[in-house]
């Protein structure tokens, strides 16, 4: 069977580094892209499995590229995970990491939570 594919999303070129590196290691064909745009025209290409998604980025945020994604035929179906710092672990804890279609882990993120999250989303 093929590798799942998976695409990141974050503007921080470090995160982006980390995050790769992880989810390569985890057996999963990684694509980055660092830029809302960017996000949009790989996801469009290459429709990856699942996408992990920044939202506090410049110019185009996460919730706007989801909102894109989700309105094209193409990638509406693709699973989006938020890694986001916009709310707490704690909040995490109370609220789940569901909030209505939306899957959120918070940052700083443990990487076996979200490994467990993105392995539940994607059959390897």
């Amino acid at each position: 069977m093929d590798k799942r594919r998976l695409l990141i999303v974050d503007d921080e070129p470090d995160v982006l580094k980390l995050l790769g590196e992880r989810l390569s290691k985890a057996g999963y064909d990684v694509i980055k892209a660092s830029t809302g745009k960017e996000a949009i025209a790989l996801a469009q290409k290459k429709v990856p499995d699942l996408i992990v998604l920044d939202i506090a980025m410049p110019g185009m945020d996460g919730s706007e590229v989801a909102n894109v994604l989700r309105s094209d035929p193409k990638t509406k179906d693709i699973p989006i995970l938020f890694l986001t710092c916009l709310f707490t672990k704690q909040e995490e804890k109370v609220c789940g990491h569901l909030l209505g279609q939306n899957f959120f882990i918070a940052k700083p993120y443990d990487v076996d939570e979200l490994l467990s999250e993105i392995d539940k989303r994607v059959a390897k």
